[in-house]
């Protein structure tokens, strides 16, 4: 099994952060494993699937949506995919989370692509119940992570029979020996309003925030990494208060989950950008287990939005934004409206 070997100082590290400060070696080795996700923003197929609302992503739809288009989306995804984390780990994401894609067979043509075939990545996917047909997947690295379980969570409201959305996926396996859960989620839009539409998140908060109690019953030293397109800030109360999911690690309490975009979007920083602001929908909310400071196991290193100058909008009015596929109807040619992003766990070798 081939694994990657990393080499960071402790110099390194305490220019990132203050967790490493009673570490006593100036120098240690580590393994670095990158966790990442992308919401890849339409990612459909070019046939018109039944008691699906997909017609506008066809050959004869709004979009134009022809197999010179469709390749041309796999290729860039497949682009921005091979550069995540490589700026720390030679060959980027170990795991990755992926959400608006139609189905499986657009994952299997996309692990195909040049640009990351030589990473063998599996798929884990459900087909969900979402009226556009989009849901959420995970790709893994066989060399890093063996599933040993999978599962997906549908949320239904009550009283709402007309209401669907995507399903949570939970999959659980070792990585690189270490069993670890990893959850991926696309929360309810904020389409009718941010306010209107809140409870809908909030929902789905409360449906993840079970599936973490579940698994912290089992153990509750249970590694859990809980990734998505939330829909939500950090600040948000679906994220706060009903994730439990917060920004200070000395503010933590029992079961709560830690962060790490929190202080990111405090930054500025964002994953997506509307009518001249930026929000960070795209996180990833940790169990304290990835916390502690013995680093002879996986542990929480460092988290980041993946911006690079080649996803952004160069000019114009949106000069910045996310370069997307398609803005005002118009096909544009780009990646994404989100920015990835990710998280670096390490371990001593």
């Amino acid at each position: 099994m081939r694994y990657i070997l990393f080499s960071l100082s402790l110099v390194f590290v305490f220019a990132f952060t203050s967790r490493f400060s009673s570490a006593q070696d100036s120098k240690k080795d580590y393994n670095v494993v990158c966790v990442a996700f992308y919401n890849l923003e339409n990612l459909f197929d070019t046939i018109d699937t039944p008691n699906v609302n997909d017609y506008e992503f066809t050959p004869e739809g709004t979009n134009k949506w022809d197999a010179k288009r469709y390749a041309h989306k796999q290729t860039n995804m497949a682009k921005a995919i091979s550069q995540i984390g490589t700026d720390y780990t030679p060959h980027g994401a170990a795991l990755l989370g992926v959400s608006e894609i139609e189905n499986k067979l657009v994952l299997e043509d996309l692990v195909k692509q040049p640009e990351i075939a030589d990473r063998n990545y599996q798929i884990v996917h459900f087909d969900g119940p979402d009226r556009r047909g989009v849901d959420v997947g995970l790709l893994y690295r066989p060399d890093y992570f063996k599933v040993t379980n999978q599962k997906s969570y549908r949320l239904t409201i009550p009283d709402r029979d007309d209401f669907y959305t995507r399903d949570q996926l939970l999959v659980s396996g070792e990585l690189q020996g270490e069993l670890i859960h990893v959850l991926v989620s696309h929360w309810p839009s904020r389409s009718g309003g941010e306010k209107r539409s809140q409870p809908l998140r909030e929902a789905a908060a409360a449906l993840g925030r079970h599936i973490v109690d579940s698994l912290l019953t089992l153990d509750p030293k249970a590694k859990i990494i809980y990734m998505g397109d939330l829909n939500d800030d950090p600040t948000n109360a679906s994220v706060k208060k009903v994730m439990r999911a917060k920004g200070d690690v000395d503010s933590l309490q029992d079961a709560d989950m830690f962060n790490p975009f929190y202080p990111l979007y405090q930054k500025g920083i964002g994953s997506l950008a509307y009518r001249d602001s930026w929000n960070l929908f795209d996180q990833h909310l940790i169990s304290q287990s990835l916390l502690e400071k013995d680093f002879t196991s996986f542990r929480f290193f460092k988290a980041f939005v993946f911006n690079k100058a080649f996803l952004k909008q160069e000019s114009g009015r949106f000069q910045g934004y996310p370069f997307r596929t398609f803005a005002g109807g118009q096909f544009l040619g780009g990646y994404s409206d989100h920015f990835p992003t990710y998280l670096l766990l390490i371990k001593e070798k």
